[in-house]
């Protein structure tokens, strides 16, 4: 009788704790579902088409920085370097479309549009490798490597222009330079293409965690990188991937922005890592490495996004909004490291089930 009460105890400890923790790993939908409801029901205009696509405008934006921030996240990195990253290459867009690259020799070579945009994204990637290098070769820790990086593109980036915007990005039509706006105002479908961007570039990374080997090698190096170098996994080549993908990331959006804004100023991108980081966390990415998903980042960025649209639609103050949000991220961490536990006392749970 006492075996049988023990085994329905242990049964009932298991399924409740399964039910909890299935709650847990859907908690980002859970929290989207909630503040949509809150504010759809606070702020009568939230729900309009026009406010919806204005807001997924913004969050595409956050989304796409996440969505490389998840990958370097989960190898057990961190890359602070991103906001900087979005500055410098707004203003290498800028001074191409404006200034080109003078030769010293009485010539100027002018690039059309695609090449500013091809050569802008390489110098986001080129900022990315030079962070996998600190990190992989120099063995510099990522939070200090990605620091460095951080002041030196923003300092080129106020070096350019001595500070200033790099204003009218319109072009010359006799060089070939015009139609940059296309790319931050241009839509598809009746949507911004900043919103297609996101859903290729999520689209792609999510195939490439997924279903390719190197997604596989990624998430392995995150869960135990001693291990997947035994294994035979190339653990410096998979870093320097990750963040020359970040590199190539920050450098889009800085393109988006510039191309919106047909201007470029070397402030923009302040603060955009913390944000990043926010919605990768919030979508469920442990900090300690090894978990995380593309998914899980993007729906984490619309709660961000959700809740800062909402918030200013009701009138809150900025520096309200700001305890808000911080507490949001305290919160999803505190969460996840309850799941982590959980999922320990799930496992534990089931073997002694089929024990």
């Amino acid at each position: 009788m006492a075996a049988t009460q023990t085994i329905g105890n242990s049964r009932t400890a298991w399924n409740g704790s399964a039910v909890a923790l299935g709650l847990m790993k859907l908690r980002t939908f859970i929290a989207l579902f909630a503040v949509l409801i809150f504010f759809s029901v606070a702020a009568p205009n939230f729900l309009s088409t026009a406010n919806l696509v204005l807001m997924s405008k913004h969050v595409a934006l956050n989304a796409i920085l996440a969505i490389g921030m998840t990958f370097v996240i989960v190898t057990g990195g961190i890359d602070l370097s991103i906001g900087s990253i979005v500055g410098l290459c707004g203003m290498v867009a800028g001074g191409l479309l404006l200034y080109g690259i003078d030769l010293q020799i009485g010539w100027t070579i002018y690039f059309n549009v695609v090449e500013v945009i091809l050569i802008t994204l390489a110098v986001g990637v080129l900022i990315g490798a030079i962070n996998g290098l600190l990190i992989t070769r120099l063995n510099v820790a990522p939070f200090i490597a990605t620091l460095g990086t951080l002041y030196m593109a923003r300092g080129i980036a106020l070096l350019s222009s001595d500070g200033r915007t790099f204003p009218n990005l319109v072009g010359k039509p006799e060089l070939g330079t015009t139609g940059f706006g296309i790319l931050g105002s241009g839509t598809l479908l009746g949507l911004p293409l900043s919103i297609w961007i996101l859903v290729a570039i999520g689209a792609m990374a999510s195939y490439v965690a997924r279903k390719m080997p190197l997604g596989r090698h990624i998430f392995a190096v995150g869960g135990n990188e001693r291990a997947a170098a035994l294994s035979g996994i190339r653990v410096r080549r998979v870093k320097m991937l990750v963040y020359m993908f970040s590199g190539f990331c920050a450098a889009t959006v800085g393109l988006i922005i510039s191309s919106e804004l047909m201007a470029s100023h070397p402030a923009t991108g302040e603060t955009f890592e913390l944000n990043a980081i926010a919605a990768a966390v919030l979508g469920g990415t442990s900090m300690s490495g090894g978990r995380g998903s593309v998914g899980g980042t993007i729906i984490g960025a619309f709660v961000i996004g959700v809740l800062s649209d909402g918030l200013v639609m009701m009138g809150v103050s900025s520096f309200w909004q700001t305890v808000i949000k911080g507490l949001v991220i305290v919160a999803a961490v505190v969460v996840d490291q309850a799941q982590h536990r959980l999922q320990q006392r799930v496992a534990s749970l089931q073997l002694a089930r089929t024990v």
